[in-house]
């Protein structure tokens, strides 16, 4: 009996400790970068992603994060800009319809403040990044919900985006700035917007 005890007090220690699993709101969250054109910065975001979140502070072992980006849902307000974007020399979206980014370790930097270290997949090409992070838990109207929020800085020739013409970085510059502000939902409870997994609104 002693030891069925033990057993079971180890269970629920492990199990209070798990990692949360969320739900990406994606009417209400945000993926978006800079890069500089021509000496002049824009922005863009992605209207379409998926992101599998899995984490807790208590157990950064047992936490993932998978996030699955549609290159083609590519967006900066100017039609000829994405085109190009979209194109075999950049994204190249008819061969390489997805970007991919999976954990593999997380680090604790300060009290909310965390890195993910990972790898980074774009044109079938993977590299190891590590992405700096915030995340936060908090309450509306009663219901959990939680902000992780971050960014990083790539090279794009690291990944091939940029072929032809496109690898002068006189013209478009090698480093792009992502950032990211996603709202979660704990798996169960609905999102506010119910078209998660959709057209992401901008900030």
């Amino acid at each position: 009996m002693r030891l069925l005890a033990v057993a079971l007090l180890v269970t629920h220690l492990g199990l209070s400790s798990a990692a949360t699993t969320y739900a990406v709101d994606n009417g209400h969250s945000h993926l978006g970068f800079t890069a500089n054109q021509s000496g002049g910065d824009f922005a863009g975001q992605f209207d379409k992603f998926t992101a599998q979140i899995a984490f807790a502070e208590s157990d950064l072992a047992g936490s993932h994060f998978d996030v699955e980006v549609d290159t083609g849902s590519v967006s900066t307000g100017d039609d000829e800009r994405d085109t190009a974007l979209r194109s075999p020399d950049l994204f190249d979206v008819e061969h390489y319809p997805k970007a991919h980014f999976v954990s593999t370790r997380f680090t604790r930097k300060a009290a909310g403040q965390y890195e993910a270290a990972g790898k980074l997949t774009i044109r079938d090409v993977t590299r190891d990044i590590v992405v700096p992070f915030s995340f936060a838990n908090g309450n509306e109207s009663g219901k959990a919900v939680a902000t992780l929020k971050g960014g990083v800085t790539l090279n794009r020739l690291d990944y091939g985006v940029g072929q032809g013409d496109w690898k002068d970085t006189t013209l478009v510059a090698n480093e792009v700035r992502v950032k990211f502000d996603l709202r979660l939902t704990p798996r169960g409870a609905a999102p506010a917007d119910k078209t998660a997994q959709s057209k992401a609104a901008a900030h």
